[in-house]
């Protein structure tokens, strides 16, 4: 096998091992032994999938994929089909399927850690890029290169340590998203002339890095805003993806919280491409920005209270019913309590999906994993009692086509009974789970060279004028 530094080229490999500690260079040493990297796989399949989407074309081509209504154009391209997204997509009666896996799936097949349940993410982002699951040792050398390419540039580190602490955690991690464009590989190829055909090499590696280093923005942040600008945590080479973002975070020795992180970032990643924080990352990469570009406008998009800021606006209502409710959990308060909600003109948050039209699986597993280890736990118990009232009321309602919970109907709530209480930074966690996915994707759009994404628009007055002659 090739050398590790071939396989992954590490720019100045030796000189972050060393500033790390001598950990992380036995590591990536231990690794160049080992089978066949997540690279070296990727190049094989290139020029596969190229010849595979080649004869896609060509027999289906000519053919409808979907039919564009008036209302799909006024109503936020609703339901337009017109995207490829390799990595996962979502039923709307079976939910998301990464690579054709389903995420009980997912948590039977790809590997967790010694000791641990949950899947590991690094093991759903070798799905996500290869559509197959990765061996045990595939997934150590991946934590162990991921830990290897994680240190932060110290301009970087100096610009968050600057930001005042009432400027949102998301908003930082979408300014430290793009400073890290500074050391972009895609950016500097493309100057230099690159062929085309070559992109996805340094967007593999951009992506690589960026999500290398996005545990270690997550816990700046968190430690600056939250914790008093407390001691930032260094990356264990010999931990995980998620039990490194725990020790960040301050709750590393929480056993529970490590695996509840290791399930939450699994889930997050991915969620097909019509999303805003998919699409968009999709959108400014068709443009050829690089991945750090492409990813922070997917931050921006995800930081929007219809996406990503959700899981907030759940924990906000629950905590008011908890208080307005005064201890009194019977069925008939809580249906009074949304009943309240609906008159007043609002939604019942954490309910109804844009696609789903049953539980969604992502709210099951967080689900599952609450009964096992915090069964007890209050906000549990009434966000299990909602569940049981909720759908009930929405179909009497009638305004909605998904009367069931979607996965932010439940994150907040266990990150709250471990501690994580400040709902400002949920959308980071999000957006470091979010990364897997729209990264993976880019690295297959400058794979299979997709295109400049240009949809046609029309004006209302158009839209007139068009059916008027008919």
């Amino acid at each position: 096998m090739a050398s590790l530094r071939t396989a992954f080229r590490l720019p100045g490999l030796a000189k972050v091992a060393t500033r790390q500690n001598a950990f992380a260079s036995n590591a990536i040493r231990a690794y160049a032994t080992k089978p066949q990297g997540l690279k070296d796989r990727l190049r094989e399949l290139i020029p596969e999938k190229r010849e595979e989407v080649k004869k896609v074309k060509a027999e289906f081509g000519d053919k409808v994929l979907g039919e564009t209504t008036v209302d799909m154009a006024y109503g936020g391209m609703r339901g337009i089909k017109g995207l490829i997204w390799e990595g996962s997509v979502l039923d709307a009666n079976e939910g998301i399927r990464f690579r054709g896996l389903t995420i009980p799936d997912c948590q039977k097949a790809l590997p967790s850690a010694e000791g641990g349940e949950e899947p590991l993410p690094e093991g759903l982002f070798w799905l996500l890029v290869t559509g197959e699951v990765p061996t045990t040792e595939q997934v150590r050398g991946l934590s162990a290169e991921w830990a290897a390419r994680a240190e932060l540039p110290s301009f970087v580190e100096e610009l968050l340590d600057r930001c005042p602490t009432s400027l949102h955690p998301m908003s930082q991690l979408s300014l430290a998203v793009t400073a890290l464009q500074h050391d972009s590989q895609f950016a500097k190829a493309y100057q230099e002339g690159v062929h085309k055909n070559d992109y996805w090499d340094t967007t593999y590696e951009d992506s690589m890095d960026l999500i290398a280093k996005l545990p270690n923005i997550a816990g700046r942040i968190y430690q600056n805003v939250f914790k008093n600008k407390g001691k930032v945590a260094a990356i264990n080479p010999n931990l995980d993806y998620s039990a490194n973002l725990a020790n960040l975070l301050g709750f590393g020795d929480n056993k529970t919280f490590v695996e509840l992180m290791r399930l939450y970032l699994t889930i997050h990643s991915d969620h097909e491409g019509g999303n805003v924080s998919a699409h968009t990352t999709h959108l400014v990469g068709s443009a050829l920005s690089d991945p750090y570009l492409s990813f922070a406008a997917g931050l921006n998009g995800l930081a929007g209270p219809l996406h990503g800021l959700a899981n907030q606006e759940v924990l906000r209502w629950l905590n008011k019913m908890d208080e307005e409710l005064k201890g009194d959990f019977s069925d008939q308060a809580i249906k009074d309590y949304i009943w309240t909600t609906l008159r007043s003109g609002q939604v019942v948050p954490g309910y109804g999906h844009a696609v789903l039209r049953k539980t969604d699986p992502r709210y099951s597993c967080q689900r599952e994993f609450a009964l096992k280890h915090i069964p007890k736990d209050r906000l549990f118990r009434l966000v299990s009692q909602v569940y049981t009232i909720a759908p009930g009321i929405l179909l009497e309602h009638g305004k909605t086509k998904n009367p069931w919970p979607n996965v932010d109907a439940h994150s907040g709530v266990l990150l709250t009974a471990y501690g994580l209480t400040e709902q400002d930074f949920y959308t980071v966690l999000f957006g470091v789970s979010r990364g897997l996915g729209v990264l993976s994707q880019l690295i297959w759009d400058r794979a299979l060279g997709m295109p400049l994404e240009r949809p046609k628009s029309y004006s209302t007055a158009a839209i007139k004028t068009m059916f008027a002659k008919k």
